[in-house]
């Protein structure tokens, strides 16, 4: 039997079909442009509508008839005015017509150069939270991204700002060589140049990269509302203290939180160590540290190896006790300021076995501020003198009981040569200029928690004090204000603090204050305190305040 052949329509109607579509199609399109100010005005007309719902439901009972006799006496109103009916709806229109206008859309997803830079970066992670013996991989090659990413943020460049990945529970996060490649790899894929900081959460299994904002560099020398045996190294990030300073920034009053270092007896890390390169910034920190010392009254001993004069400022300062560039007076200082910590124990030993307080004179804090002393220590070699870091070695061990501080500075190339004593007893860390992750590992003892960057401007860096944690830091702009290079508000912000010129003996008020660099001929003789016994006979005065040295030389 044959078989019929199928209807036209059915056997070859998919070009008819088709035509049809588009035709209805393209009529729906042009009744669309055609209507569209309807369109417009229907929509605002309903949400005006929805908003006088609303409107009468918020409105109490007892005032909705005040409300209509008043809104019928405004349509009365209306009705009387000559073209009031029209100008109404005319203003009715133009209302709908506003408020049924096309909105922009909101953006509920990454665009297609965002979503192409998270699936690439998706699939460099693969390899390092994959395993073969996985039956159901959250990374796998050609696998979805969004099963990992979350709460993704991009700024107006298209480069990763904010980002959550979720990785395996196998994934070895506890080991710090695992995590150092993740936070390296990422680092890499999301732009170079920026620092990223890196929050693992262990028990969620969650990374959270985020891009940190530059610290505020326009932060000049100023007098910091701190109290005595607080000084500030610098300024951080915004939730890692639980402090802020008022400062002024560019001439502008700001809120700022600063890692503050604390010293005195009943300090955890009495001394400090930072650690540069050339331009870091460490000398304008031991700047920033001399004059804030120098606000509070204390006294300060300055050692400069380097020889540039950077210090020269402060010569003859009232506070500052001497000024030393060269190896001899380097080691005559540092000397004195062995035999006075000596000195200092010594006689509060004694007013406790007394009964008394110690003497205001041992109670007042020395600053023994160091730059650069590995100069001084092969020019003293070269010599065939003594090494004057040996020097420290009683400051450092017993300062804190003593008020003593000591603040070293020194580079990268020459940290070998700084002795064991320096290294045992600085337990306050900084490292300031450009450094690789290793390099501030080896001084801080804890790897940043941020990828350290190429270019970075003077005074940034890190600080750790004693087991705390890892701190961003910016020193704040302590120039040397005799140098003419550096910003003019930052030198004169630094001549403001400068105490005045120290006098040399008593006198009149006619006195001249003297300009010469305060030089020690030798260290002051440990004079031997009075007994308790002949104390208590009235035989000399119960508290005999011995020399606090050194002298000045000259008029």
């Amino acid at each position: 039997m044959a078989r019929r052949p199928l209807p036209r329509i059915l056997s070859n109607g998919t070009t008819p079909l088709a035509r049809g579509r588009d035709l209805a199609r393209t009529a729906a399109d042009s009744a669309t442009d055609v209507l569209h100010p309807l369109l417009v005005i229907g929509r605002g007309l309903r949400v005006l509508a929805a908003a006088g719902r609303r409107r009468v439901a918020r409105t109490p009972k007892d005032k909705r008839g005040p409300a209509l006799f008043l809104g019928a006496a405004c349509v009365l109103v209306v009705a009387l005015v000559p073209y009031g009916p029209l100008l109404a709806l005319i203003t009715l229109m133009a209302a709908a017509a506003w408020h049924g206008r096309d909105r922009a859309p909101v953006k509920t997803g990454p665009s297609e150069a965002e979503t192409e830079r998270l699936g690439s970066l998706y699939e460099a992670l693969v390899p390092y939270f994959s395993i073969p013996e996985d039956p159901n991989p959250l990374f796998a090659h050609g696998g979805e991204w969004d099963k990992a990413f979350s709460g993704y943020a991009f700024d107006e460049a298209g480069r990763l700002t904010r980002l959550r990945i979720r990785y395996p529970a196998y994934f070895t996060d506890g080991e710090a060589a695992s995590r150092a490649r993740i936070e390296t790899l990422l680092h890499a894929k999301s732009g170079r140049g920026r620092e990223y900081f890196f929050d693992w959460d262990e028990e969620g299994n969650q990374l959270d990269l985020t891009v940190l904002a530059p610290l505020p560099t326009g932060i000049a020398a100023q007098p910091f509302v701190t109290s005595p045996g607080e000084t500030v190294l610098g300024f951080t990030d915004a939730g890692t203290v639980r402090r802020t300073l008022p400062v002024l920034q560019d001439d502008e009053p700001r809120d700022v939180p600063p890692v503050i270092w604390r010293t005195g007896p009943r300090s955890t890390e009495p001394h400090l160590l930072a650690v540069g390169r050339p331009g870091g910034g460490t000398s304008s920190l031991l700047r920033s540290i001399a004059l804030q010392a120098l606000h509070h009254g204390d006294d300060v001993l300055i050692v400069e190896g380097g020889g540039s004069g950077e210090f020269s400022f402060l010569t003859g300062r009232t506070g500052v006790l001497a000024v030393e560039c060269g190896p001899a007076g380097a080691l005559a200082t540092l000397e004195w300021a062995a035999r006075e910590t000596e000195r200092r124990l010594i006689a509060t030993h004694r007013a406790r076995e007394a009964g008394r307080p110690a003497p205001e004179d041992t109670r007042r804090p020395l600053w023994i501020l160091l730059d650069r002393p590995s100069v001084l220590a092969h020019l003293a070699t070269a010599e065939g003198g003594p090494d004057p870091l040996s020097r420290l070695q009683v400051p450092l061990r017993h300062g804190r009981a003593a008020h003593v501080t000591v603040v070293v500075a020194e580079q990268f190339d020459h940290l070998e040569l700084l002795n064991d004593a320096v290294w045992q007893h600085t337990r306050a860390r900084i490292v300031l200029g450009p450094a690789t992750t290793q390099q501030i590992t080896d001084v801080l003892g804890l790897p940043p928690h941020t990828t350290p960057t190429a270019q970075v401007p003077p005074g940034r860096g890190y600080a750790r004090l004693g087991s705390g944690p890892v701190h961003r830091l910016q020193v704040p702009a302590t120039p040397d204000p005799y140098d003419e290079a550096a910003h003019p508000g930052h030198r004169q912000a630094v001549l403001e603090l400068l105490p005045g010129r120290q006098l040399p003996g008593p006198g009149g008020p006619d006195r001249v204050a003297t300009a010469k660099a305060l030089h020690i001929v030798q260290p002051p003789a440990r004079t031997q305190g009075p007994s308790i016994d002949a104390e208590e006979a009235g035989e000399v005065p119960a508290e005999a305040p011995p020399a606090r040295g050194p002298w000045p030389v000259g008029p």
